[in-house]
């Protein structure tokens, strides 16, 4: 009877227990699993050297620009090349009407002419007072006034001389020429215009275009690190220059151990060929901390022309051997700081602030804040947070460009 009275008790007791487990097994089915660390790519922290520049913008000049001006007045008669044409150091480029200055040449040399007749007549009748002193017959003034007028006949002659010159070198500059050899510019004035009246007209320009100078600035801290190569420059000159162009085309350094200076164009791309260094201004610009620094480039092509916009890269010589790099996507920029998610042996992240240097292609000089062989979060580095796990996955160390 015992056993008949508590069997209900029992199966109630066995189906709560169950009825309970139930629902504990069913809250646990039902509870999100935890996230799994988030994959992210991972690179190292690499020493190697890599080539730095400088890039500035440079202004681009002929070697050597000439004003081709009119330097007496005159309408012009005509231009004797066509515009934008190579011309020969001497050729003819302009002429102005020449007959006022002809007429004035004749007149000079009719001047020339009586003041050395002139001449004959006071010298003559000098001698003969001189003759005629010995037996009285003159006074000793007309002998003073006979060498007055002989002396003064001379000066005449010197005088009418230089008027002559003068004459024959305004009426050489009716014919304008070209001072240099190199291609010239577009006409300023055309034929039938009257030239010269306020002041030498700028006719045109004649540039030597081969080679090309560049002016650039560097900062002074630039400068200083390149005071090797600046103290080179005494050295060197345009015949120097020209022997270093085939060493350069040909990946060779000049022959005092310069690499050169590169020219990148308008479109981006590197210049063919590679310039050298021949000048220094003499001071540092205090409103800008810059010195401008003059560059020639060979131009065999005529590629480059006067006023062409172009940057000059320079080699830097004071960082770039045995530096810290990483991609630069591993950089994390926030306020003007930058950062680098270190993953630690653990896989835990570990936001670090760095220093950083320029950029080399696809990867950024870190100056400070990070070891070598220290891993970093190179891709991803916007799912991870400071203390947080990931699961990484190594990715192959980027090269440099260049």
């Amino acid at each position: 009877m015992h056993d008949s009275s508590s069997s209900p008790l029992r199966w109630l007791v066995l189906a709560i227990t169950l009825v309970g487990g139930g629902c504990t097994e069913t809250r646990a089915k039902g509870a999100p699993p935890a996230p799994p660390p988030p994959a992210v790519v991972l690179g190292t922290v690499k020493r190697q050297d890599v080539a730095l520049y400088s890039t500035t913008v440079g202004t681009m000049t002929g070697y050597i620009d000439a004003d081709i001006r009119a330097r007496v007045r005159g309408f012009l008669q005509a231009q004797r090349y066509k515009d934008g044409s190579t011309v020969r150091e001497g050729q003819l480029l302009f002429t102005i009407d020449p007959a006022e200055y002809e007429a004035a040449v004749a007149s000079a040399r009719a001047n020339l002419a009586r003041a050395e007749t002139a001449q004959l007549h006071n010298t003559a009748s000098l001698e003969r007072r001189r003759t005629l002193i010995k037996s009285k017959v003159v006074s000793e003034q007309e002998l003073e006034d006979a060498e007055a007028s002989a002396k003064d006949s001379g000066n005449q002659i010197e005088a009418a001389r230089a008027q002559l010159k003068s004459a024959q070198l305004n009426l050489s500059y009716t014919q304008i020429r070209s001072p240099i050899s190199g291609i010239a510019g577009l006409a300023l004035v055309r034929v039938g215009n009257l030239v010269g009246q306020d002041g030498p007209t700028l006719l045109t320009t004649v540039s030597q275009v081969d080679p090309m100078r560049v002016t650039f600035p560097l900062s002074e801290i630039e400068y200083v690190a390149m005071a090797p190569r600046m103290r080179q420059l005494e050295r060197r000159n345009l015949p120097w220059a020209r022997r270093q162009f085939g060493r350069l085309d040909a990946g060779q350094p000049t022959e005092d151990g310069d690499p050169g200076v590169e020219l990148l164009l308008a479109d981006g791309k590197a210049y063919a060929h590679r310039g050298v260094v021949l000048a220094a201004n003499r001071q540092v610009d205090p409103g800008t901390g810059t010195i401008s620094l003059e560059a020639v480039f060979p131009n065999p092509d005529n590629l480059l022309r006067p006023g062409q916009y172009a940057r000059v890269r320079t080699r830097r010589s004071d960082i770039g051997q045995g530096a810290l790099v990483v991609a630069e996507t591993a950089l994390i920029q926030l306020q003007g700081t930058s950062s680098l998610a270190v993953v630690g042996p653990d896989n835990r992240v570990h936001l670090r602030r760095v220093e950083v240097g320029p950029s080399v292609g696809p990867l950024r000089v870190v100056t400070s804040g990070v070891n070598e062989g220290e891993r970093v979060v190179q891709d991803g580095v916007q799912k991870v947070s400071d203390g947080a796990l990931v699961n990484p996955v190594q990715a192959p160390p980027p090269q440099p460009k260049g």
